[in-house]
């Protein structure tokens, strides 16, 4: 099985270029395919990972290319928790990273176990949809879009996070992390991945605040849960924040008075609680307060402007927000229990 490769390079993080600038390393194609879609999406894998990429059964071929890849010093191998269950493997090697022109990824950095497994949940979900083409790397999501036809995008509008003010502000593009999948039979369609961490979806909202500039402009999308079994009785608050942040409309007088209530609490170093109006305070239920708090941690990153971005029109109502995931994984992860976040 090899990687199917599109027309147009901007619709894959893992073009032939890429793949070709490992030649010199000794690997098969079908290795050096994997090993690019390891180092772009992930930085991290499981052996049976590389058995499903590549159609072969796990046994010997299998184990003497991890074998081969941490004596080389590409990569190191992982081993979680005292019991020492299964293997992690982290390509780290810079040589590796550099070829491909992705020297300063940050995959290539040793991450906390949890942050490990995360990343290699992400990268099942990349594995598992051969329906997409993927882009991860901050620069590949900005050729895409910047290339575009009728892209009418400003630098702001894309999802991003700043830090620091003045002349020592610094704007980073596509901060989560995260793949978008382009689908190979019509690549006006985006798949935006997001791996459910908590219970409560505080952060999936903020992931929606900071996306729905680019989801204006995208003409059909879909929002794809990654759930791990631990979480999978959230899905349903995942799914109304969705709805709320995306098409349920902020009363302009509500947005009115957080423009003044925001800078007072921030200015006491209050948290949020019930304000002493009555009417926001009738408002606050009606919009639910995970919303406000949400709002709150936007406003404090990027101003008054969130406070008055509408919501998506009607016809963003065709996109799907779509539970994926196979059970079965979990029983596999090599992680034991007390340091392991269940698989998808």
């Amino acid at each position: 099985m090899t990687h199917e490769y599109p027309a147009n390079h901007i619709y894959d993080s893992v073009t032939e270029a890429r793949v070709n600038a490992l030649s010199g390393f000794g690997f098969t194609q079908r290795q050096r395919e994997f090993l690019v879609t390891v180092m772009v999406h992930s930085g991290c894998f499981l052996e049976r990972q590389y058995c499903a990429f590549t159609g072969t059964v796990r046994g010997q071929n299998s184990r003497e290319f991890v074998t081969r890849l941490v004596a080389r010093g590409f990569v190191r191998a992982v081993e979680p928790g005292p019991v020492r269950r299964g293997r992690l493997y982290h390509v780290h090697h810079k040589p590796l990273y550099e070829a491909i022109g992705q020297a300063d990824n940050r995959n290539r950095r040793l991450r906390t176990i949890g942050r490990m497994v995360e990343r290699v949940m992400i990268l099942d979900g990349v594995l598992n949809d051969r329906r997409c083409w993927w882009l991860s790397p901050t620069d590949d999501k900005w050729r895409f879009f910047c290339l575009k036809r009728d892209n009418y995008l400003r630098p702001e509008d894309y999802p991003h996070i700043a830090f620091g003010s003045g002349r020592q502000r610094t704007v980073r593009c596509f901060p989560d992390k995260l793949p978008i999948g382009v689908e190979k039979d019509r690549t006006d369609h985006l798949v935006f991945l997001y791996l459910v961490n908590r219970r409560i979806p505080v952060d999936f909202r903020q992931f929606l605040i900071r996306h729905l500039a680019l989801l204006r402009f995208v003409r059909t999308w879909t929002v794809r849960l990654l759930v791990p079994r631990r979480f999978r009785k959230a899905v349903a608050l995942y799914k109304a924040a969705l709805r709320e942040e995306l098409w349920t409309p902020m009363n302009p007088g509500v947005s009115k008075m957080l423009e003044t209530y925001f800078p007072e609490r921030q200015a006491r170093g209050e948290h949020l609680g019930d304000p002493d109006d009555r009417y926001i305070r009738d408002e606050f239920r009606k919009q639910g307060m995970l919303k406000i708090q949400a709002l709150y941690r936007a406003w404090r990153r990027d101003g008054d402007g969130v406070l008055w971005a509408g919501p998506l029109d009607h016809s963003a109502r065709r996109s799907l927000a779509r539970l994926f995931g196979d059970r079965s994984r979990t029983a596999k992860s090599p992680i034991p229990p007390a340091h392991r976040h269940d698989g998808p």
